[in-house]
């Protein structure tokens, strides 16, 4: 079932009335919802006005590879993840070094994630999870030790104060920040699943988005994590792939991997056929942490296991942004940026394919402030696409059927393979780190 279009505003639908306004509240677009609404429109208008000579080099020496790139929410300060075992501070305004912390971990740093505009969370390959204070770098608040295997994302619930975490070993752990000690503070196993790849949670922490190496895409409704999550515990609400008719493709040959990790052989699926066979257990509503199993279909890639290698949500829970690399063979192969429409989960609605340059290092796109634009690594620089050409915000633009995305702007400044992006929160910016761990910043010039 086509989701119907809402109108852009109560203003641009004559006779909209009360209900226009309403329908325009629910989006996030009342002046009282969102006053940085209009801001943001004009501040994407002028990203299409980036030339690549605008770029600023920041003065990152030899640290590795960049591997993520964060912002703090006020938007004061750069954090950039590099290979080499280095955490380096910048004031994005300015472009001024602050602070290297040079031995933040003893492996790769993979992962950034700001809980205020003071604290910060680390993750690494070293397997521990390390908090920081902006107000005192010389040394760690803690460390966090619990997974067996490399640390690939960090993700903050709000409403909770609970820090969530996820790796290669296949579990999602969750910490409690709010009793943190310098010995750690208490957490435990929340859910577990192989192949993990990229964990997620919505902008309103009320669902949780796993993505895994063998092309599926995990979904926990009605988020609890104060529940753990045991095999078998959690009712599955659906196990499908986008065109029903298909079956599960698998896979024995490896395809792109992460940084000094293959992914895993695609034999089975997270979930053994005991458990999906539950899928048609309920159909009334979702109780808490429901399960919902799906496999993303790439356009003419039916035939191809892909590996959902990034996994970005949209600012307002809008849709979710993959991009899948084939685990097929090892050649030269697209790679597909795939925002999907939540209103019906398995709709595709936008999508481009991309050469994969610089394989065997995975690829971390985002989306803008307002979801109006993606930024995505594309060769020796970025790109910047929108759902249409006028940058139009998603639910203003759904197409009846699977769009390309249009490209906004190319801005190639970098001499090696660009791995990460990342827009400023708050300013007109974007920032892009490379294999080689040189920094861009990218700002119109006036």
């Amino acid at each position: 079932m086509e989701p119907a279009l809402p109108p852009a505003s109560p203003r641009a639908v004559p006779g909209g009335g009360l209900f226009g306004w309403l329908r325009g509240r629910c989006l996030g677009r009342s002046a009282a919802v969102d006053p940085a609404r209009d801001a943001f429109r004009a501040m994407t208008g002028l990203y299409g006005s980036i030339q690549p000579a605008d770029s600023v080099y920041l003065s990152t020496h030899t640290h590795g590879a960049v591997f993520n790139l964060e912002y703090s929410p006020d938007g004061s300060v750069l954090t950039v993840a590099c290979e080499q075992t280095e955490v380096l501070l910048f004031d994005p305004i300015s472009s001024k070094h602050i602070k290297t912390l040079s031995e933040a971990h003893e492996d790769c740093v993979n992962n950034i994630r700001f809980l205020d505009n003071r604290l910060f969370a680390t993750c690494s390959d070293d397997t521990t999870i390390a908090l920081w204070d902006l107000r005192k770098l010389n040394t760690k608040v803690c460390t966090l030790h619990g997974h067996t295997s490399w640390v690939k994302n960090i993700e903050y619930d709000t409403n909770t104060r609970l820090l969530v975490t996820s790796g290669f070993d296949g579990n999602v752990i969750i910490w409690d920040t709010n009793r943190c000690t310098e010995d750690g503070c208490p957490h435990k196993k929340f859910f577990h699943t192989r192949f993990l790849m990229r964990m997620r949670l919505t902008p309103d922490c009320s669902k949780m988005l796993i993505s895994t190496s063998s092309g599926y895409l995990l979904i926990l409704h009605d988020l609890d994590l104060n529940k753990s999550l045991e095999v078998g515990s959690y009712p599955i609400l659906r196990a499908r792939r986008t065109t029903s008719s298909s079956d599960i493709t698998s896979s024995g040959s490896s395809g792109p991997r992460a940084v000094g990790s293959p992914c895993h052989q695609n034999d089975s699926g997270p979930l053994s056929e005991k458990h999906m066979s539950r899928s048609s257990q309920r159909e009334g509503g979702s109780p808490r942490n429901s399960l919902e199993v799906l496999t993303p279909e790439v356009p003419g890639e039916r035939d191809r296991g892909n590996c959902i290698t990034s996994l970005q949500l949209h600012p307002k829970g809008w849709a979710t942004l993959l991009r899948c690399s084939s685990n097929t063979d090892d050649q030269e192969e697209g790679a597909p940026v795939r925002p999907v429409s939540p209103r019906c989960s398995l709709r595709l609605t936008h999508c481009i394919e991309e050469a994969n340059v610089g394989r065997g290092y995975i690829k971390e796109l985002c989306f803008s402030p307002d979801g109006r634009m993606i930024s995505s690594p594309h060769g020796f620089g970025i790109r910047l696409l929108g759902f249409d050409a006028h940058c139009s915000e998603l639910v203003d633009c759904l197409p009846k059927e699977a769009s390309p995305l249009k490209e906004i702007r190319s801005l190639y400044s970098h001499k090696d393979v660009v791995l990460t992006t990342k827009f400023s929160p708050t300013h007109c910016q974007i920032a892009s780190g490379c294999l080689s761990g040189r920094v861009s910043l990218y700002q119109p010039k006036f």
